[in-house]
């Protein structure tokens, strides 16, 4: 198993310029600073204060559009993976670009319903399903529950027999296949939990059509995430072509391949996988099977439109160490997977002259609580501004209360306008439903 990359390596730091360049909805004004879409960020951190979420609706927008059209001339259609950021208007957002949802839970499946999206177009994902979420998925009438083990499978059929209902399935296959990523995001490896061996497939694709109450439609799978080459998928989508022959060889109806995602962003000042590659996979594999296709991207739509917008509240360690009012609790992926997030200043007069190597750090209780470390950054001073990049995937969805600190608010913006979509978390909110039980007698505070 790969051990995990440092939070930064020996490759160069990317210039500010360089960084703002290669993200085309980002831009840096002489008078207003760095700029989202149309709107100055350091008028949204004055309102707001700081650390403070900031998505672009048109970005969103965009990078859909440009997936549908890379994958025009396929029959796909594009479910959102809803873990990558399951806010309402981000759901809805996307969902009026005609994507569909992937979901993994009870809570996202409510989720993506109350935001509008159809139950024939979510897809039920996640290896361990409750009893509770099948029967939920069912009665939300879901497009596809996608089926990781023998267990799960007489649990949906007996669900569904109760029910009165069909429920269509795929098999999430495992095709042992390493994605090259960080070894805690890949999935389509034999020592991952996720999917039935490829070796046991046929045979509980058979079963499945004997069951009562289940409909096999066809296959899954997804190989992981922060997918940077093709390689992988199509070694991944070979095997899959390869079992759909194989099913059908033995009598049985495969309509449908669920493809995944796992596309990935570029973090640095790289682009990443571009989306025309991706399909370029796709039909290499599946162009001549005559399947419906589904691919589930997440981080792509989202990672780049997100920023997290934090305030330096002072330097230490001779201008060592520069520490932010945003910490691990907000943005959790440096500590959790030794992620890489470009760092740039918000004021323009900061972007410019040389730069040092320093820590960036937040004030959490922690020494994992690091945003980067021997970071080249221009100089900054306690009061300054700063943005950290692509981050709308995998960053206020993943944030806690840790150290008693409240939830960030998010603003949305759409070309020149914004808005709020989420309040700041207010200390008293942290405790509102907790209570204490009668035989715990107070101390008297005097």
């Amino acid at each position: 198993m790969a051990s995990p990359a440092p939070l930064d390596t020996s490759e160069p730091d990317p210039t500010v310029a360089d960084l703002i360049a290669a993200r085309p909805h980002l831009s840096m004004h002489a008078m207003d600073g760095l700029v989202l879409e149309d709107v100055p960020l350091s008028a949204i951190a004055d309102a707001l204060g700081t650390p403070v979420w900031v998505y672009g609706a048109g970005t969103m927008r965009g990078r859909l559009a440009g997936l549908t059209a890379a994958l025009d001339g396929l029959n796909v259609h594009v479910h959102y993976a809803v873990k990558a950021n399951d806010h309402l208007a981000v759901l809805r957002l996307l969902a009026g670009g005609g994507a569909g949802a992937d979901v993994v839970s009870i809570g996202e499946l409510r989720r993506a319903r109350h935001a509008g999206i159809a139950g024939r177009d979510i897809v039920f994902s996640g290896v361990g399903k409750t009893h509770a979420e099948i029967r939920a998925a069912l009665e939300a009438g879901v497009g596809q529950l996608n089926v990781e083990s023998a267990a799960e499978l007489a649990m949906i059929s007996a669900a569904a027999s109760a029910l009165g209902v069909t429920a269509r399935v795929a098999l999430r296959i495992n095709p042992d296949v390493d994605a090259g990523t960080h070894a805690k995001i890949t999935t389509g490896r034999a020592d991952n939990k996720f999917g039935i061996p490829f070796d046991d497939a046929a045979a509980l694709y058979a079963h499945a059509a004997s069951l009562p109450g289940v409909q096999p439609v066809g296959i899954a799978l997804h190989i992981g995430s922060q997918i940077l080459s093709t390689a992988p998928y199509r070694a991944a989508y070979a095997r899959a072509a390869e079992m759909v022959r194989t099913l059908r060889a033995q009598g049985q109806t495969v309509s449908v391949v669920d493809c995944g995602g796992g596309l990935g962003i570029g973090y640095r000042d790289t682009p990443g996988l571009p989306p025309a590659a991706f399909a370029g996979a796709l039909r290499a594999a599946f162009g001549g099977l005559g399947v419906e296709l589904m691919v589930e991207p997440g981080r792509w739509l989202v990672g780049p439109a997100g920023l997290l917008l934090a305030s330096v509240v002072l330097t230490k360690g001779d201008e060592r160490f520069v520490v932010l009012d945003a910490a691990m609790n907000d943005l959790v992926r440096p500590a959790m997977y030794d992620a890489y997030h470009a760092i740039v200043p918000l004021a323009s007069g900061n972007a410019v002259g040389p730069v040092r190597n320093v820590d960036i750090v937040g004030p959490v209780c922690e020494s994992g609580d690091t945003f980067a470390r021997g970071r080249a950054l221009p100089a900054v001073a306690a009061g300054d501004r700063v943005a950290i990049l692509d981050a709308g995937a995998y960053g206020a969805v993943m944030s806690s209360t840790y150290n008693a600190r409240g939830l960030a608010p998010i603003a949305l913006v759409d070309g020149s306008r914004w808005a709020v979509i989420r309040p700041r978390q207010e200390p008293e909110d942290l405790w509102r439903n907790e209570s204490i039980p009668d035989f715990i007698t107070p101390d008297v505070v005097t």
